[in-house]
């Protein structure tokens, strides 16, 4: 099977250009195996998941399995998680139980989730008032550099962190995040950050690169919009083909999530469209709207973030 198309971050690792995102609120842990079984069979090398999503043993388990059958070298796969807020203050250990469930040895990407702090032992993904602790990434970055220096992970990173909290970070961390996950797709283009990533050079990876429909919180409104629809006509491809071939060709990395057979290859089909400079032009022109607002980690009494405008730095 051809490999799969590759990034090289910042400290020289490669990460897969299409990777499958594993949150699910309603599907089992065998469902979840059952995805990840198929999606290597399809060439998909890279998995996405995190403490919050409840997906690690279901991952680990699949991946192991498929490693002791020798479909796979553990080498060849990619394995992202993710730093939950409830765990701030202690990085090193949150990653060894992180460990522990996927039954791996390291993850190749490890994510501060949210430029939140709560109070440790708050599993809720809505925090309560009483929940916040005081956010000092400073000693959250520490503890995520000491991650790569005991071999825990080859790589950390943020996700949703605006441009100015990115320039923050550089400001004390002694090793640069190699990727900034954030929410990124044709009506939320994020150029701006793009260009402050750029210039740092940090890897911009897109979660939710359709939108994020089929989530309580996401939106069809992507994969229906009339221009993706007549670019999918003209190249003969489908409006979430087009969607993610857009997020590509900005040299993102594209996380997507389905469970789901045929949209699990039409996804990692993206990779073989190529958009042209005409269909860019009308993309640029479509509206933007940010699906994934972040409004339940705003508060006017003990969150950092009073308003949304306070937590994406006014890029929204």
């Amino acid at each position: 099977m051809r490999s799969m198309r590759q990034v090289r971050l910042n400290n020289g690792v490669c990460m897969p250009m299409v990777g499958l995102g594993t949150y699910s609120a309603e599907n089992d842990e065998e469902t979840t195996q059952e995805a990840v079984r198929m999606a290597l069979q399809m060439g998909y090398r890279h998995f996405d998941t995190a403490k919050i999503y409840g997906s690690e043993p279901a991952l680990g388990s699949a991946l192991r399995g498929a490693i002791s059958e020798g479909v796979i070298e553990r080498e060849d796969i990619f394995v992202t998680s993710k730093l939950w807020s409830s765990d701030h203050h202690d990085p090193v250990s949150a990653l060894e139980e992180t460990l522990e469930k996927l039954g791996l040895e390291h993850v190749d990407l490890y994510l501060v989730h949210w430029p939140v702090k709560l109070k440790p032992g708050v599993v809720n993904p809505i925090p309560n008032e009483e929940d916040y602790d005081e956010l000092d990434l400073e000693s959250t970055w520490f503890g995520m550099e000491k991650c790569v220096e005991m071999g825990l992970c080859r790589c950390i990173g943020v996700s949703n962190f605006s441009s100015r909290k990115i320039k923050q970070l550089l400001g004390f961390a002694s090793v640069p995040p190699a990727v900034n996950q954030v929410e990124m797709h044709p009506m939320w283009r994020q150029r701006k950050l793009r260009e402050v990533c750029k210039k740092y050079n940090i890897h911009v990876s897109a979660y939710s690169p359709l939108g994020g429909p089929g989530n309580y919180w996401g939106s069809t409104a992507v994969v229906d919009h009339p221009i993706m629809k007549s670019i999918a006509l003209k190249h003969n491809a489908t409006p979430p083909q087009v969607a993610l071939a857009w997020g590509l060709s900005r040299g993102s990395t594209v996380i997507v999530k389905s469970f789901n057979q045929r949209r699990m290859r039409e996804n990692i089909g993206a990779l073989h469209l190529t958009l042209d400079d005409s269909d860019i032009l009308k993309i640029q022109k479509m509206e933007e709207w940010k699906i994934m607002r972040g409004e339940f980690f705003t508060n006017e009494t003990t969150s950092p973030y009073k308003t949304i405008q306070d937590l994406w730095d006014d890029e929204i």
